[in-house]
């Protein structure tokens, strides 16, 4: 069963994310906006791909305040969790937005905010995970 770890500060969005991977997608879904639970998860392998929120308004990480794109980079820079697909969300979709989030971070995907189709989106997640077997 593909598990994805839904990193998002707004409890509505998660529960719409969350609706439409598991029944649409058959997927399972965990979710936290509290770092050091998202690392444990990276570096335990309990989770196949991560949706990240781009703005987390409540996130901190060592007594640092981080966002999506931060989360991304320490990710992305640990070899243990390095290979773990990463999604950014994110509702502040500007032009070229898509490609500074993509580089600044080395995630995997980008996904704009709100998601309209359904399909799409789970579509675009399977592919993802797909993609990058861990």
């Amino acid at each position: 069963m593909t598990t994805v770890l839904i990193v998002e500060d707004d409890p509505l969005n998660y529960r719409v994310f969350a609706k439409i991977l598991t029944k649409r997608g058959g997927l399972e879904v965990k979710g936290t906006e509290d770092v050091e639970e998202v690392m444990r998860i990276a570096q335990h392998k309990e989770a196949d791909l991560i949706l990240m929120d781009v703005s987390l308004a409540h996130s901190t990480y060592r007594g640092q305040s981080v966002d999506g794109i931060k989360i991304t980079q320490m990710l992305k820079a640990n070899p243990d969790t390095a290979s773990l697909p990463i999604i950014l969300v994110t509702a502040h979709a500007m032009e070229g937005d898509r490609e500074n989030f993509l580089k600044q971070s080395g995630a995997d995907g980008y996904i704009s905010k709100p998601v309209v189709d359904h399909q799409a989106f789970v579509n675009q997640v399977l592919e993802i995970v797909e993609a990058h077997p861990i």
